[in-house]
Order: structure tokens, then sequence, then C-alpha cells
């Protein structure tokens, strides 16, 4: 029999769950997650092995993880690689210089490191300017020793990446095999949004490497001989060298996951999906089984960028959040977290949060409730209904139309959301919601996407689909999808109108299962 490990590290809990073939849940386990997080994987291996004493962890082949390394290096602005980056466009694009309205402290963590030089090119891809190999050579240069990673992007890199490849084969040549990420493969059009994508993604490579070299340690410590993934943001996976070449992509894992899970558990395909943490509760929406995609730019550590994410809206909810009531009622929105089980009224301590709440109201059973058995009942009302408006009101703002749609809930604190919300056409609250984010990076597909621009008078409008397709399908290969299995998923095309002459952008998304070999 093989076996699948899926693990999601959450703000509060690292969630453990192994399928079997035919995706049955056999074991299940929550530990809190730990400040190192690599710690919090261990203890929730080690609940596994305790819990489920016949469970055969040499069965695992394929371990999954959705984690928080890469987000937490960013916002805490700690772990982060020096990076170098070369921007191909001048003249075309030195009015407004790289890093502009980066937060001072982030833009100081990255090393703040650049250079503008000459190439580039037009929608059409005609060249802006030859490549300036000479200031490229000048720029690695004065990169040495200051730098650890390397950010190449080229002015329209999305219709012809040729700049972007050249350019970083000369720094390879000066400065030997540093970490590069381009451009091209990360985000989207929008040069400066693509730009500081590009940038974060070479600045969490270390992190990334740290998180896989934690997971591979972790699991070794266990005997799991298994092939390793990482959950990335579009609810789908990537194999391990792929995930630690484009770590950016695992930002928002943990809310796919759970968007993914729940689509799994419930067989719903499209409505939204309340998951409510420890810390926040993420809603998001779910299309055809998979999280909707942002059509807006997203903003990460105060940095707009422009690669995929999925369309969320989180607020600061969660089974650890303090309940404040000094003169009127707040929730939160500081929480306890992962000190939960230390500071949390149930279990022994002096902070009123929203698990003391659900547990007075018979919702939830934890702890010692006989600790909570005082606590106002208009209290306890009070707050239920605060979060009953508060999940209505993000559900309304995601909906597209004013009919109700299905609503999932799950994640372990979703106990407290009502099962009557006004947005529902109906609620469901799956067997093991608790733990559908690691189920849904258990059995999540592998995928693969592309944005590129294409001209209409070198291609016709059947070409430039099929060639835009067969890129996506290879794509997922290369993150580790089983080439037969594969699938067009999601096709988007944007007539571009307002250019003199005819261009089209297409957007592809392909999944298809993992490889099980």
């Amino acid at each position: 029999m093989t076996l699948r490990l899926g693990i999601d590290v959450g703000g509060t809990n690292t969630d453990a769950v192994v399928l079997n073939e035919r995706a049955e849940l056999l074991a299940s386990f929550k530990s809190p997650t730990t400040p190192d997080v690599t710690s919090g994987i261990r203890n929730a291996l080690d609940g596994l092995v305790q819990t489920h004493p016949a469970l055969d962890l040499g069965a695992i082949k394929h371990a999954m993880l959705g984690t928080t390394h890469c987000t937490n290096a960013i916002l805490e602005r700690s772990n982060l690689n020096r990076v170098g980056l070369v921007r191909i466009g001048a003249p075309a694009t030195l009015a407004i210089p790289p890093f502009v309205g980066w937060p001072e402290d982030l833009r100081a963590a990255v090393g703040g490191q650049y250079a503008v030089v000459e190439g580039g090119h037009e929608y059409d891809g005609r060249e802006i300017r030859p490549l300036d190999i000479r200031a490229i050579k000048e720029a690695a240069k004065s990169f040495e020793g200051n730098v650890d990673t390397l950010a190449v992007v080229g002015a329209f890199a999305a219709v012809d990446a040729s700049h972007e490849k050249r350019a970083g084969e000369v720094l390879r040549d000066v400065l030997g095999d540093l970490p590069l990420t381009y451009s091209h493969e990360i985000g989207s059009l929008g040069l400066l949004e693509r730009e500081n994508a590009s940038i974060l993604n070479a600045a969490v490579v270390v992190a990334a490497r740290a998180a896989a070299s934690g997971f591979e340690r972790a699991l070794r410590e266990h005997g799991i001989d298994a092939r390793l993934f990482f959950s990335q943001n579009d609810g789908t996976l990537m194999a391990l060298d792929y995930a630690v070449r484009y770590p950016i992509l695992t930002i928002a894992s943990g809310p796919a996951n759970s968007i993914r899970g729940a689509a799994f558990l419930s067989g719903v395909r499209d409505g939204a999906v309340v998951d409510v943490g420890g810390t926040s509760t993420d809603v998001g929406v779910l299309v055809h089984g998979f999280p909707r995609e942002s059509s807006v730019t997203v903003e990460i550590g105060g940095v707009r960028t422009n690669f995929r994410m999925p369309d969320l809206v989180s607020i600061a909810l969660g089974g650890g959040t303090r309940i404040h009531r000094n003169g009127s009622l707040r929730l939160g929105p500081d929480s306890v977290g992962y000190r939960i089980t230390a500071d949390a009224l149930v279990f022994g301590g002096d902070t009123l949060t929203l698990s003391d709440v659900a547990v007075a109201a018979e919702l939830a059973t934890m702890g010692d409730p006989s600790r909570v058995n005082s606590l106002d009942r208009s209290l306890v009302s009070a707050v239920l209904t605060r979060v009953r408006v508060t999940c209505e009101d993000v559900i309304d703002r995601l909906k597209t139309s004013a009919e109700p749609i299905p609503v999932v809930l799950v994640g372990g604190g979703s106990v407290v959301v009502p099962a009557d919300l006004a947005p529902a056409s109906e609620i469901l609250r799956p067997a093991n919601y608790d733990v559908a984010n690691a189920i849904g990076a258990a059995i999540a597909q592998c995928s693969g996407e592309i944005d590129r621009v294409f001209s209409l008078d070198q291609h016709s409008r059947a070409e430039a689909l099929d060639i835009a397709k067969q890129m996506a399908v290879d794509e997922a290969v290369r993150a580790g999808a089983d080439a037969q299995t594969v699938e067009i998923i999601d096709i988007q095309e944007v007539p571009m109108a307002y250019l003199p002459s005819s261009a089209i952008q297409i957007r592809i998304r392909a999944a298809g299962d993992l490889v099980l070999a």
C-alpha cells in the first residue's frame, strides 16, 4: 500500500494527515505550531505515531507540505537574501527606479542593490534597444560579495524573454552559480509589479531551502523515504526542486489548501469556503473545485506584486482571538495564537478567547468547561452575533451575484460560525473539517500556468492558443504532474485592442495528477 502524508503549517496549529491510495483518511493529528516551524512538523509526526501505533510510516511515498516559512520571512523581514537586481529597459523605464514604494526596512533587508541597463522589448516583440552586455558585466562586478541571489527583469519579457536569459548567462559568467530569478517565469504584465514579485522570490530562496531541508530531516527521523512536494497558492502542488526555484508561489498556500480540502470533503465545486483557524479566518471562493484567482494587484509585506494569488478576504477572527470587554465589546484583532493551550480560560489561563465562548455556548468541547460556566450569557450571545455579522459581510463581498451560494465551513475554529448565514443557500461542515487544510495538501494535483502576449500578426488565434496550452502543460509536468493526466483547467483571453497592431494576452492553467512512480 502506498500512502500520502499531508502537512499544513498554520499560525496556531500544524496539522498532519495520512491518506491511502483511495484518498481515505487513515490518521490525523494537530500540534501547536512552533516558532521555528520545523519543530512543529516533527511534533505532528510524533503525534501521528503515538496516536496511531499501527500506522506504517514506511509506506508513505509522497509527502506534501503547506508552509508559512516564506510568508513569515517577508512579513518579519528575517532570513532574507540580499538580492542583486538587473532591470533591462533603459531608456524607456528610467522614470521610475526599482524599489519604489517599498517599505524602507524591507528594502534594507534585501539590500536594495540594482542596475538598469539598455535593452528590453516592446509589446509586439520589437527591441527597445540592443541588450547592453557591458553594463550587465559592470553590474555583476558591483554585486560581487554584496548579494546572495539575482533577479533579472526585462520590459515585456512575457513577450520575448531572450534578453533576460542572455543577461542571466552574463551574470553567472561573472558571479558563478548564484540562484537566479527570471521575471518572465514569475509574474504577469506590468513591469513594476512583476519586478517586485521577482525580487521577493529571489529574497526567500534561503528560507525555502531551510523549509525543504527541515521537512526532509523531520521525515528521515521518522523513517519516511518519500518524494517531497510543496503546496502553492493556486491549490496545487510543485515538486521540491521547482518549489526551491519559485518559493514565492508558496505564499497563501495554506488558505488554498483549505479551499481545495473543503471541495474534496464536501463535494461542492462552486461556492464559498470559510476557513476558521486559531488566529484568522480566510474566506475564499471555489470555481470548478479550485480557488478563484484574484484579479487585482496583491500586496505582500507592503509590496505590490502581480503573480497569481487566490481571491481571499482574511480577517482577524480565530479560535485564539482575544475578547475585549473594556467599555465596548471588541473581538481581536490580537490573538493568543499557538499559546492558546496555555492562555485560554478553559486551559487554565487568564485570557478570554473565542474558543472559551465556543465552549460556554456548547459549540465545542475542549479543556475544562467549568472554567467558563460563569460567563455572562448576554456576552456569549453578543460575541456569536458579531461573528455571524462579520462572516456574512465577507461572504457578500466575495459573491458575484445576489443569489445565495453554498458555504463550506472548515478549520478547527469553524464551530463558532452559525449554521444559518444569510448569504448561504446551504451550509456544510463536512467530516474531518478540522484538518481540511492538510487534506487539501495531500490530495492536490500539480499545475503549471503561463501568461503571455502573442502578436496575431505572427500567429493566428488558434495557433497562439495551441502554443500557450502546450507551454502550460509543459510547466505542469515540470512541477511534477504525470503528463498523461494533465488537463487545461482555465483559459483567459484578453484582446489588447488599444495597441496599434493585433495582440492578445493569453493566460492558461493546466493541472494533472502527480507522478506516483
